[in-house]
């Protein structure tokens, strides 16, 4: 790979039917002089809420860390506003290294430009080295487990090194949510002990762990438009959409560089349904089911793109043409997957560097355009 409202429900084995060992102490006052009666229904009620957050699909669940989301930015105007009315005060007591603060910020910037400019957030480039930088053999669970601590850590404003500094800087100055941030590690981990997904339901949930999550991550920075009259749910979930579609295009791209590690990131389900099998991903000969299967995982996330174009023109118009760039110049890999006539497993899909200029000026163009689309579309 290559960027909730939460519930809080008693753990239910899904194997097992039986009530939560503690549900009848769960909705209990402090008084304690609830009725058994009433304390019994209270824990009915939550047993039923969490065999419910079971059956969900995972599109639901993500989408309740977007309603989080936007909940939060609700908040964060709302608090601007009232501070903007408040006389300015300072009692001392706040100092900030400012010397300290830039340098982080320098030396964040230094380690960008030693990577890929697609992926330019410097935490979530230092997570994705745990599994996938050079070192990732050596990386278990319980060293994700000591990252997710250290990422607490960071939003609690205790930064570890002086990349965490910036990051912590950042959450403080912005209306980020730290759940999109742990959702990342998971999927980190999920890259440590799974190899297989039985359908998209699985792959969606992985696809939003290790990308979804940068484009919430990113719209706190890069802002709303003002004048958009779009709501902050459906410009979080065109991010989201993004995300999604960016992966999507990385799974496709790249079936046989993961093939070569034994990992096949394809729904397996679907390649039942075209008569395909992991041991024909791993022959790796371009057929005709292959090709009919690829027409179908590449219009899929096509329209991811198409959702995710909904939002771009909604955001602050000095980051809306650097989104507009990466969405059609990562969108034209699904268009060299076509070209090279579906073998992806031993032609490594790219977009030539003219094609890439080309595009810069029809980026420039729709970014141009401004607020709308979205809006319409509501």
């Amino acid at each position: 790979m290559s960027a909730v409202l939460c519930v809080v429900c008693p753990r239910v084995n899904a194997r097992d039917h039986s009530l939560p060992r503690n549900y009848c102490t769960q909705r209990r006052c402090s008084s304690n002089k609830l009725s058994s009666k009433t304390s019994f229904s209270s824990g009915v009620s939550a047993y039923s809420r969490a065999v419910a957050n079971l059956s969900r699909s995972s599109e639901e669940r993500v989408y309740e860390v977007v309603l989080k989301q936007a909940a939060l930015v609700r908040e964060h105007r709302r608090e601007s506003e009232l501070d903007l009315k408040k006389p300015v005060e300072n009692d001392g007591t706040t100092t900030i290294d400012w010397n300290r603060l830039n340098e982080a910020y320098e030396r964040c910037r230094e380690f960008c430009a030693d990577y890929d400019n697609t992926f330019y957030w410097v935490w979530c480039r230092r997570t994705d080295e745990l599994v996938d930088g050079p070192n990732a053999t050596y990386t278990t669970p319980k060293d994700l487990e000591i990252w997710e601590k250290r990422l607490n850590d960071i939003f609690e404003g205790r930064p570890c090194d002086v990349y965490d500094v910036a990051l912590s800087d950042t959450v403080s100055k912005y209306p980020i949510d730290i759940q999109p941030f742990k959702d990342m590690i998971e999927g980190m981990k999920l890259d440590l002990t799974k190899s297989r997904y039985e359908n998209f339901d699985e792959l969606y949930l992985y696809c939003y762990n290790v990308a979804g999550t940068v484009g919430l991550m990113s719209v706190p920075v890069i802002g709303i438009a003002p004048k958009s009259k779009a709501s902050i749910e459906s410009v979080y979930n065109a991010a989201l959409a993004l995300g999604i579609a960016n992966q999507l295009t990385n799974i496709l791209r790249d079936v046989g560089e993961d093939a070569i590690r034994g990992r096949i990131y394809l729904p397996q389900d679907e390649l039942a349904q075209a008569g395909l099998s992991d041991d024909d991903i791993f022959r790796g000969k371009v057929t005709d089911k292959w090709r009919s299967f690829m027409k179908g995982q590449i219009k899929r996330a096509r329209m991811f793109y198409d959702e995710a174009e909904k939002g771009v023109s909604e955001l602050n118009l000095a980051s809306r043409w650097a989104v507009w760039a990466s969405l059609l110049l990562y969108r034209q890999i699904l268009d060299a997957i076509e070209a090279n006539d579906y073998n992806n497993f031993t032609k490594r899909a790219s977009v030539a560097k003219a094609k890439k200029l080309a595009s810069l000026p029809v980026a420039y163009a729709r970014a141009l355009m401004g607020c709308s689309k979205l809006a319409n579309e509501i």
